[in-house]
């Protein structure tokens, strides 16, 4: 039988081991975390957004996959009530009728211009900021000279909470029989007699307690922390895993028009698209702000290279920065206050954060099997289903969207079978 030791906890984590769970026995699946706290950067603070279609071609497969994925689950165990799964409305607001740049990989991120950019060459239809339509939100502040623009079609772009999709992710897998093990970092690989992998040596981060894992199979799928997961582990490999780290702040508030609207029945979740600002000495931002289910909106777009990646994942030990905190409050007031009659609304901050995102320089994640030739002198692992160094890490923004598909496709390539997507082009370049 062949073990499998999962490497981070996020997102991607937990849905590789909810699929490897169906072809394996639990018990052999173990997931390893380092940070104090479960889901505390990207697959904790995300925004939550779904797009089937807003991919470049080599992601496509996967993200179609992935969305349609996440509408079966939700269908199936409840998705609306546990995680606010639901369809929604993507929306352009800005102040002029500018074409669409449509940048494509993950330069639109790094550039601080508009995920919309990425979204299918659709017909937009341009919306009467004075008086709009049911397609507009109610709590998006309208005035005359703004411009609302339909950039999606039915049924492919859909909103959760990402909290809350792991913590029954999580729950599912050690309902199960995975084990966790909480707060542990991994310290070394061992070999067999035939210098194949054998085992995973993991250290409590509270106590002096080590622990080898016996196992054949190890997915590296730490997030932007992956490529020093993988040196640590693998000290003569001359690879230098090609992920970096993009640090984006966020705060989550409350509005009392979306409140309202929630509780007439009425509540519909939009994805709004805010025109970007690009001047160089404040860098690049561009508001997104979704409507979730629960009464809350989540806004961000403020993203930095420059902030250093912390040690390990944890609020404890992420900086968040007051100032970038303070545009975002600002950012809000603007976007979604005073109301239309003049009166201020009480805008409620319910929690900031700062996550940070892996990203790859071509802009789409890597989902493939490491090659032994890349883990250096003297390290090997067993053939076809039995063995192997996998990566699953540089989703950049994507990770929620792409979470089930890259969970399934993980899956099927560590025990041999045929892949539900085609991720060929999703390899180490």
């Amino acid at each position: 039988m062949a073990c499998t030791v999962i490497l981070g906890t996020g997102i991607i984590s937990v849905s590789t081991a909810y699929y490897l769970s169906d072809h394996q026995p639990p018990s052999s699946i173990h997931l390893v975390e380092s940070a104090s706290e479960l889901f505390s950067s990207a697959s904790g603070y995300a925004g939550g957004f779904l797009a089937k279609d807003w991919h470049v071609p080599a992601a496509q497969p996967l993200a179609s996959l992935s969305f349609e994925e996440h509408r079966r689950l939700a269908e199936s165990h409840g998705g609306k009530e546990k995680w606010g799964y639901t369809t929604s409305t993507s929306l352009g607001y800005a102040a002029s009728t500018e074409k669409k740049s449509g940048k494509r990989g993950d330069n639109w991120l790094r550039d601080g211009t508009s995920r919309a950019d990425t979204a299918p060459e659709v017909i937009i239809n341009e919306l009467d900021a004075r008086a709009p339509p049911e397609s507009a939100p109610s709590w998006l502040r309208r005035v005359a000279g703004d411009h609302i623009e339909l950039i999606t079609n039915d049924g492919t772009t859909a909103q959760l909470d990402p909290l809350l999709l792991c913590q029954f992710l999580l729950q599912e897998c050690l309902k199960r029989g995975v084990k966790l093990h909480h707060p542990a970092a991994a310290l070394s690989v061992s070999t067999d007699v035939r210098g194949e992998l054998s085992s995973v040596r993991i250290g409590s981060t509270v106590s002096s307690t080590e622990t080898d894992l016996p196992c054949t199979r190890i997915v590296i799928a730490a997030g932007a922390w992956s490529g020093r997961v993988f040196q640590s582990l693998f000290q003569h490999s001359k690879l230098q895993l090609p992920i970096s780290s993009l640090a984006g702040h966020s705060i989550v508030l409350t509005s009392p028009r979306w409140q309202q609207q929630q509780q007439q029945g009425g509540g519909k979740c939009h994805a709004v698209y805010a025109s970007h600002n690009t001047d160089e000495d404040e860098g690049g931002f561009a508001p997104e702000i979704f409507s979730r289910v629960n009464g809350h909106i989540y806004l961000a777009g403020l993203n930095s290279s420059a902030i250093p990646l912390p040690d390990a994942a944890g609020r404890e030990r992420t900086p968040i920065l007051p100032g970038a905190i303070a545009q975002l409050r600002e950012t809000a007031r603007e976007l979604l206050g005073p109301s239309e009659d003049g009166a201020d609304d009480d805008l409620e901050v319910v929690r900031e954060g700062l996550c940070f995102r892996p990203v790859t320089p071509w802009g789409t994640p890597i989902v493939s099997r490491i090659p032994d030739h890349h883990l250096g002198v003297g390290m090997a692992t067993r053939a076809g289903a039995e063995g192997g160094v996998f990566l699953a890490a540089g989703h950049g923004p994507w990770g929620i969207s792409l979470s089930l598909g890259t969970g399934m496709v993980m899956a099927e390539m560590m025990q041999g079978r045929p892949l539900s997507a085609d991720v060929g082009s999703l390899g180490l370049r």
